[in-house]
């Protein structure tokens, strides 16, 4: 029987038993809390960004009480622990966003969103300069109870469709509009190094076309660095061998964007590629060396 490593959320455990069910149900959950769960008090940023939701899950599966670890792929840090690695990304579910409450036009003005992503609020910041931003911990039905307290709330369309909850979603936000975290809409299963039974199993799961998109997402975010959580987005589609990407940085207030686009058939060369027209061509780098000294 293989042990998986989760989240006790009843999203990362909706996620943890659908993986299960691929691998034929023979599978027992290992649940841990991580620091994102007990510091829900806190913005994200503040308690270290990317990985406050995975950390405790990996050490889970490092130290051997798990054989592999179920994330979303958008809470993984860009680097994987020594140890660790990414032994299959399954097909993706949706990688939008949704508001829930409003459509983004219907929004009126100085309207209140709450949303606990620097990313999803510099984008609509850019989109609605008018708009006002509360944050917003905890879990989707945290979150989703919460909802009638402001104009409108923004949340993964991938969770609300795995928890059966799409019908709360107003409105999908397209990528032109909204460009969402990298890795939205994936599981990432994390595995030891060298450890081939698991290894082989869970390759199996394996989506070549997910996993072409999310390398190249995870290959500019590493570029940029990211280990904080900066105002970054990024979307990936595969076409045959093509895979197209286009990725954004943001100011934190959304005064400034900026978005670039490249196609190429290997995904880490093409997210450096992306990363490196944001931060030479557009300006990036001078917005970068801004933001990290706020973090």
């Amino acid at each position: 029987m293989l042990r998986v490593a989760t989240r006790g959320s009843s999203l990362a455990l909706a996620q943890a038993r659908h993986i299960a069910s691929l691998l034929g149900g023979d599978v027992e959950l290992v649940v841990v809390e991580t620091v994102g769960d007990k510091r829900l008090d806190v913005p994200i940023w503040e308690i270290g960004g990317r990985g406050v939701f995975v950390k405790e899950v990996q050490a889970a599966v490092l130290d051997g009480r798990a054989d592999f670890a179920v994330h979303s792929a958008k809470d993984l840090p860009a680097v994987h622990p020594e140890g660790l690695v990414l032994a299959a990304v399954p097909e993706r579910e949706d990688p939008r966003d949704a508001l829930v409450g409003s459509t983004l036009d219907g929004l009126p003005a100085g309207a209140r969103v709450a949303s606990g992503s620097v990313r999803r609020r510099a984008q609509l910041a850019w989109l609605r300069p008018d708009l006002t931003f509360s944050g917003l911990r905890g879990n989707i039905e945290t979150r989703l109870s919460k909802a009638g307290d402001f104009d409108a709330i923004v949340v993964a369309a991938a969770a609300l469709n795995r928890l059966g909850l799409a019908d709360r979603a107003t409105e999908l936000l397209p990528p032109d509009r909204m460009l969402p975290q990298v890795g939205q809409g994936a599981l990432a299963l994390e595995a030891r190094a060298g450890d081939t039974p698991v290894l082989e199993a869970l390759a199996a799961l394996d989506h070549r076309l997910t996993r072409l998109a999310v390398d190249a997402e995870r290959a500019y975010l590493r570029e940029l660095g990211g280990a904080c959580d900066l105002p970054v987005g990024a979307l990936a589609t595969v076409d045959g061998d093509e895979i197209a990407l286009t990725a954004i940085l943001a100011a934190l207030d959304g005064h400034v964007v900026v978005r670039q686009s490249g196609t190429g058939t290997d995904p880490e060369e093409l997210g450096r590629s992306v990363a490196r027209q944001v931060l030479d061509e557009g300006g990036g780098a001078w917005l970068l060396e801004g933001l990290r000294g706020l973090t």
